[in-house]
């Protein structure tokens, strides 16, 4: 871009470079009349550290931004891209003019770099110099291993960004951030006002809608040294979810947009500017579409997909179904449900990126085909009187004035529920307690079965080794996918089509919002009742915050799921919890436990 006026070079007269290998505090540019010592000029720095992501083999986005606490037009400013953490060894560099209209930040595409290579970069401005980041460059042809750390879901306001440390730290090839980056909700929403947690009020206060709030927000976020060392030591892929724009976005609406709050239209389309502003991320053409691919040579592909805000219809409710009546009037409102979701009308993606979805999948060679998407796509279908137990529970605790007297009755209600289920699982499994389910989300590919066969089938037809990616519901979850015929029945003759390996979140509770646990026994019985009772699911943990380190071989893929100890305090304890492992090839695709090392 061309500007008439910028800030020159000479006017940046106070300078505090910053290394490599740690956050550090920002580099801070004085501008003033003439004497160094003179405060009253405009202040610059590289406050929100820098960042890299969507790397390709010979390219890759840096960025960064100045942030500054007076009014000026334009301020030009230079990267550079080099071989080593000293920054001796340039091997590209440009210059990038940055102003109001993009929020001062900058966005490069570094371009003409080696395959498979580390590389340091650095922005600077009148001497002065951001923080040194450290990046990667996709691999091409023979790939022996890929590492992804994934994780999702980290509202600011419910605790510390302590995953992102450890991701910082965790040695990942790349982070996949699969949504729920911010959250738009007011101060005293999300969490409420008795749960947000010290020194995390949300900036600003009230629930983001125009694109200066979006901007502002993540502003706050990314003033995080926790999240800037994930960001300065690992390139992201990243897709958006809802919270981005507002709680379950569909292409029309939003459960968390109302007439009050104007155009839904101007609101996504400022929510997808900030986002295209202040993550990097390759912008194309038009901003709304982010489905794409990533090759790490012959090993893996990895197909990042939006399943939320540009083609999505509007997700089933159970508040539209009716479970109270009559036995006879029960059973048609399950069989109206059944049939809305063979709906071949709701959709996730919309007919055009299902069918780049499916040209991926066809097209790829690499012997892991990896999707990164935002909702369990694992069919989570549990006894009917658990889930109509939670959604009551859920109801009930989303009011204003909740009912504790009746939110502590259903708490105990499930738990006693489970608990018969869980021996009558081992007893008389024909029970009609145990045949008669519900889709546990139907916001979630459950919601969209139709869907959900279409690109199972889809990967079963390319005899792909298919690896699931998802976030969304702030728990941690193993799944074995399957296809099923015309009549919903499960075929399971041929084995999985492949694995789900879904992330617990960063700060976003998760069934420890609406269940009490008194202890991890508790908490351990619980899921074992869950896991035993729901046909695919192989794994969940309920209560931790965390992510998944996910390491692809030609002879496996392998899960981690990696928790803190808590987000309430930065003095916390990390751990891996469970260990999951998959093989590639046609009947070979279940999950089996790998063994932990003794503590």
């Amino acid at each position: 871009m061309t500007h008439n006026s910028k800030v020159s070079r000479r006017s940046f007269l106070k300078s505090v470079a910053a290394g490599a290998g740690a956050v550090s505090t920002p580099a801070v540019l004085t501008a003033c009349g003439g004497d160094d010592d003179d405060d009253n000029g405009p202040v610059f720095s590289f406050g929100h550290g820098v960042a890299s992501g969507d790397p390709l083999s010979d390219r890759v986005i840096i960025w960064t931004r100045i942030t500054s606490d007076r009014n000026v037009e334009a301020i030009t400013v230079d990267w550079s891209v080099a071989t080593d953490a000293s920054m001796a060894n340039v091997v590209a560099s440009g210059q990038v003019d940055t102003d109001a209209t993009v929020d001062y930040t900058v966005k490069v595409d570094a371009e003409g770099l080696s395959a498979d290579t580390t590389y340091y970069y650095q922005f600077s401005a009148a001497g002065v110099s951001s923080v040194i980041g450290e990046t990667k460059t996709l691999p091409t042809g023979d790939v022996s291993n890929v590492k992804l750390a994934v994780c999702s879901c980290s509202n600011f306001a419910f605790g510390n960004f302590n995953v992102y440390k450890e991701i910082s730290k965790a040695g990942a090839d790349v982070v996949v951030h699969l949504g729920d980056y911010i959250y738009e909700y007011r101060s005293g929403v999300y969490p409420d006002a008795d749960n947000i947690a010290e020194n995390r009020q949300p900036d600003p206060q009230e629930e983001i809608i125009t694109l200066d709030q979006y901007r502002a927000r993540y502003n706050q976020y990314r003033r995080d040294a926790d999240l800037q060392a994930a960001h300065q030591n690992t390139p992201f892929i990243c897709v958006w979810d809802d919270h981005e724009l507002a709680n379950d976005a569909y292409k029309d609406g939003a459960q968390n947009h109302s007439d009050d709050e104007g155009s839904f239209a101007d609101r996504r389309a400022a929510a997808f500017q900030a986002y295209h502003e202040w993550l990097p991320i390759r912008t194309g053409s038009d901003r709304a579409v982010i489905d794409r691919s990533f090759d790490f040579g012959d090993l893996l592909s990895l197909h990042m997909m939006d399943t939320r805000q540009v083609a999505r219809t509007k997700s089933l409710s159970y508040s539209d179904f009716n479970f109270s009546g009559s036995a006879q009037e029960v059973a048609a409102e399950k069989a109206r449900l059944t049939q809305a979701l063979k709906d071949t009308n709701s959709t996730l993606l919309g007919a055009e990126q299902e069918q780049r979805v499916f040209n991926r999948l066809s097209g790829s060679t690499a012997t892991w085909q990896v999707l990164g998407q935002q909702v369990l796509m694992g069919r989570m279908m549990i006894p009917a009187e658990i889930q109509e137990g939670l959604t009551a529970l859920q109801e009930e605790l989303e009011k204003e004035t909740p009912d504790t007297g009746l939110a502590t009755q259903l708490q105990n209600q499930i738990r006693t529920s489970l608990t018969e289920l869980f021996l009558l699982k081992g007893s008389d499994p024909s029970n009609a307690r145990l045949t008669d389910l519900l889709p546990y989300n139907l916001d979630a590919w459950d919601g969209y079965s139709a869907a959900r066969e279409t690109i199972l089938n889809q990967a079963k037809m390319a005899d792909a080794n298919l690896v699931v990616l998802a976030g969304d519901t702030h728990n941690a979850w193993a799944n074995e996918l399957y296809t099923s015929d015309a009549n919903g029945v499960i075929e399971r003759a041929d084995g999985p089509v492949g694995v789900e390996f879904a992330t617990s979140s960063v700060t976003s509770p998760g069934f420890d919002s609406y269940i009490s646990f008194g202890s991890e026994q508790e908490q351990g019985l619980f899921e074992l009742a869950v896991t035993t009772l729901v046909d695919d699911l192989k794994y969940m943990n309920a209560v931790n915050r965390g992510y998944t380190l996910v390491e692809f071989t030609k002879e496996k893929a392998t899960c981690e799921w990696r928790f803190v100890s808590t987000i309430q305090s930065t003095d916390y304890q990390a751990s891996v919890a469970k260990k999951m492992e998959v093989l590639p090839g046609a009947g070979n695709r279940t999950l089996e436990d790998v063994a932990l090392p003794a503590s």
